[in-house]
């Protein structure tokens, strides 16, 4: 039998067949995917082949089918372990609050620098907009800019009262889309606007500790009304970069990557070289400062909890 997972608990997995039907999985032994040293092996969003086990309803994973792409989030602790959020994505959203909790412009840089490495194009949905003041509308005019400028969509909705819901709904037709960000910042409550049949609760999920060595984030899938899946992941307190050398970072930044042509040097670390393109487009303010701020910070491999 082959199915879809849309849910992990770690070491049960739901899966959903081409005829509606639900399992729950489980894997055997070692499943172990080369190449990929992850906390888990498989991830919602997997293609996977299962049989049943004799005279139960529950079923063995067999094989996993080959990802189109995933992308992986790793521990800032002392583990420093990754794990597959999900895979065979879209697109990613991330939601972000300006205040009540704030989303730091380098939490939002490092999910992008992620979702780029990943092959994996994102957006953000900046929420709570009924709370803001006029500073506030202010400042997020301001984050927009840095970001629409450089190729991403933005989004300025209020879960609480539907404003703009509309506009993400119709972003996230017929596609796999992940959705990410702190605790609190509403995705459950924005969730709920998307689907209102679904009825997430709207407390502030907590995060908890496997034996103490990383931070478990499970993901589960649900099926849009309009078309497509929207894969949902407990907040994300921090995040670390994956696999990413400091050289090939800067590829990773939109801005970055079209102006790195025009260096005196094939190798610049864009950080004190002479002839820098970038550090010329950072002074003449084409590349915004606080970017710059969250390469060198990456760079440096300085973690950004907030």
């Amino acid at each position: 039998m082959q199915g879809l997972v849309t849910k992990s608990t770690g070491s049960w997995y739901q899966v959903l067949t081409r005829n509606g039907g639900r399992f729950d999985c489980r894997i055997k032994g070692k499943f172990r995917i080369k190449g990929i040293t992850t906390t888990n092996p498989v991830a919602v969003g997997d293609e996977v082949d299962f049989e049943l086990e004799p005279g139960q309803q529950t079923g063995v994973i067999t094989r996993l089918h080959d990802r189109k792409n995933y992308i992986i989030r790793k521990s800032i602790n002392l583990s420093k372990q990754g794990q597959i959020i999900a895979s065979n994505l879209d697109q990613a959203f991330l939601v972000v609050t300006l205040a009540s909790p704030r989303t730091s412009l380098g939490f939002i840089d490092r999910f992008l620098v992620t979702a780029e490495a990943y092959g994996i194009p994102a957006s953000l949905v900046f929420n709570k907009l009924d709370l803001f003041s006029d500073e506030g509308l202010e400042i997020l005019q301001e984050y927009q800019f840095i970001y629409e400028h450089i190729g991403y969509s933005c989004f300025s909705v209020s879960a609480l009262e539907g404003t703009n819901v509309d506009q993400v709904q119709d972003a996230l037709k017929d596609k796999v889309t992940l959705f990410s960000g702190h605790s609190g910042v509403g995705k459950s409550s924005l969730i709920n606007q998307l689907m209102p049949g679904l009825a997430l609760r709207t407390t502030e999920i907590s995060e908890w500790h496997d034996k103490g060595m990383h931070t478990t984030t499970f993901a589960e899938m649900y099926e849009l009304p309009a078309g497509g899946f929207l894969i949902d992941t407990p907040g994300i307190r921090e995040l670390g970069i994956v696999d990413i050398s400091p050289q090939e970072l800067g590829h990773f930044f939109p801005e970055m990557r079209n102006r790195m042509s025009g260096c005196r040097f094939h190798n610049c670390r864009h950080i004190n070289e002479p002839g820098c393109a970038i550090l010329q487009s950072v002074e003449s303010g084409e590349i915004t400062l606080s970017r710059y701020e969250s390469y060198l910070s990456i760079y440096h491999g300085q973690d950004t909890r907030a």
